[in-house]
C-alpha cells in the first residue's frame, strides 16, 4: 500500500462483538489492496474494542481509534480525520460486503475519475434477502446527466416511499474533497437520517456519479448496535434534521428538490410522530393536555406544516397513515388519537 493510501474504509464500532469479525473478513477479502480500515471503537461495553485491537494487530493496514461514545457522526469524523485515502467509504460494523465489492469499485473510480461511485444492496432479513436497486440506469454521469435524470428523482423516486438514490453512506466511494465540505457541518445531535444529509449534499457537489445496478453490499437488518428508541428527543432530532437539509440543499439551484424533500419530511414525520404519540398515550406518563399541547406543536413546526401542506395525500400508502397524516395537515388532534 502507497503512504496515501487509494481507499480508506471507514468503521464506526459500537457493541457489535457478534458481527464485526464477519464485516471484516468479508472486507479482508478483497483482492485489491490499496487501502486502509479505520476502525473507531465508540465507547463500546463489550468486546468489540477488544477485536478492533486484535485486528490491527494482525493487519498493518487496519488502525483502531478509542473514544468514548459520542455517536455515529462523531465517530465518522474522527474516522475521516485520521484516514488518507483519496477515496473514502463507510461501512456498518454489523453488516458485511461481498469479496470483491472494493475491487470492483474502486475500478470502477479508476476508470471513470467520478466523484462518486454508488452500487446496489442487499437487505438481509432474519428471513429472507431484499435486493434494493436505484432507478437509474447504469453508468456514468456527468453534471448534465445528473441534473436531467438523477436530480429529479434523487430523494424521492415518485412512489411514496422509495428513495432515488439510497441516502445510506455504505453503498458509495466518495472523493475525499466532496466530504470534507459537507461531514463536519452534520450535527451530532441527528441520531438517525444523518446519512442522507451527508449523500445528497455529497451527490449535489459532484461533477460526476458513476452507477452500478450489481450489489456488493449487505445490509444486516437488525436495528441493534446503533438504534435510538422512540421517545419524544427524536421530535427534536427531526426539527435538526430538517433545519440541517434546507441549510445544506440548495433549492434555488435545484428547484426540484423541494417537492422531494416535502415528501422525504412527511415521511419521516409519520415514521416519529405515530410510534412516539402511541407510546405517550400507553404509558399515560405525560397529562394528556401536555400530549395534545405537543402534537400541535409539531404540527406548527414550520417544515412539518409546509411539507403536509403539500403532499398529496392521495399519494401516502395505507389507509391508516392517508388518516394520520389529514390529522396532522389540519391539526385534529381528537381524531389523530382515536385512530392511534
Amino acid at each position: 500500500m502507497s503512504n496515501q493510501p487509494f481507499l480508506s474504509i471507514i468503521i464506526p464500532v459500537y457493541n457489535v462483538e457478534a458481527y464485526l469479525p464477519t464485516c471484516l473478513d468479508s472486507i479482508l477479502q478483497q483482492e485489491f489492496t490499496d487501502y486502509e480500515i479505520i476502525l473507531i471503537d465508540d465507547g463500546s461495553l463489550d468486546d468489540s474494542g477488544v477485536i478492533c485491537d486484535s485486528y490491527a494487530q494482525k493487519h498493518a493496514h487496519i488502525h483502531c481509534i478509542h473514544q468514548k461514545n459520542a455517536g455515529h457522526t462523531a465517530a465518522r469524523q474522527a474516522g475521516f480525520l485520521a484516514s488518507k485515502g483519496i477515496y473514502v467509504a463507510f461501512a456498518d460494523s454489523d453488516d458485511w460486503v461481498t469479496s470483491d465489492m472494493y475491487t470492483k469499485m474502486c475500478q470502477a473510480a479508476q476508470d471513470t475519475n467520478a466523484d462518486i461511485v454508488h452500487c446496489d444492496f442487499i437487505a438481509a432479513m432474519p428471513d429472507k434477502q431484499k435486493k434494493c436497486s436505484i432507478p437509474f440506469a447504469s453508468g456514468l454521469y456527468d453534471k448534465k446527466g445528473l441534473i436531467e435524470t438523477v436530480y429529479p428523482k434523487m430523494i424521492y423516486s415518485g412512489t411514496y416511499f422509495t428513495f432515488g438514490a439510497a441516502p445510506n453512506l455504505w453503498n458509495k466511494l466518495f472523493k475525499r474533497e466532496l466530504l470534507e465540505k459537507v461531514l463536519f457541518q452534520i450535527p451530532h445531535d441527528i441520531i438517525v437520517g444523518e446519512d442522507g444529509l451527508i449523500t445528497y449534499s455529497c451527490m449535489l457537489a459532484a461533477s460526476s456519479i458513476y452507477f452500478t445496478d450489481e450489489a456488493y453490499y449487505y445490509y444486516r437488518s437488525l436495528g441493534t448496535s446503533l438504534c435510538h428508541n422512540m421517545n419524544t428527543q427524536r421530535l427534536s432530532e427531526n426539527h435538526i434534521m430538517f433545519k440541517t437539509y434546507d441549510k445544506l440543499i440548495d433549492k434555488n439551484s435545484y428547484p426540484m428538490l423541494e417537492k422531494q424533500l416535502h415528501y422525504f419530511f412527511a415521511y419521516q414525520s409519520l415514521l416519529t410522530i405515530v410510534p412516539i404519540f402511541q407510546t405517550l398515550l400507553q404509558q399515560k406518563e405525560m397529562p394528556a393536555s401536555e400530549i395534545r399541547k405537543l402534537f400541535l406543536s409539531e404540527c406548527n413546526n414550520s417544515y412539518i406544516k409546509e411539507a403536509f401542506a403539500h403532499v398529496k395525500i392521495s399519494d401516502i400508502k395505507g389507509t391508516r397513515n392517508k388518516i394520520y397524516a389529514f390529522c396532522i395537515r389540519h391539526k385534529l388532534y381528537y381524531f389523530f388519537s382515536l385512530f392511534l
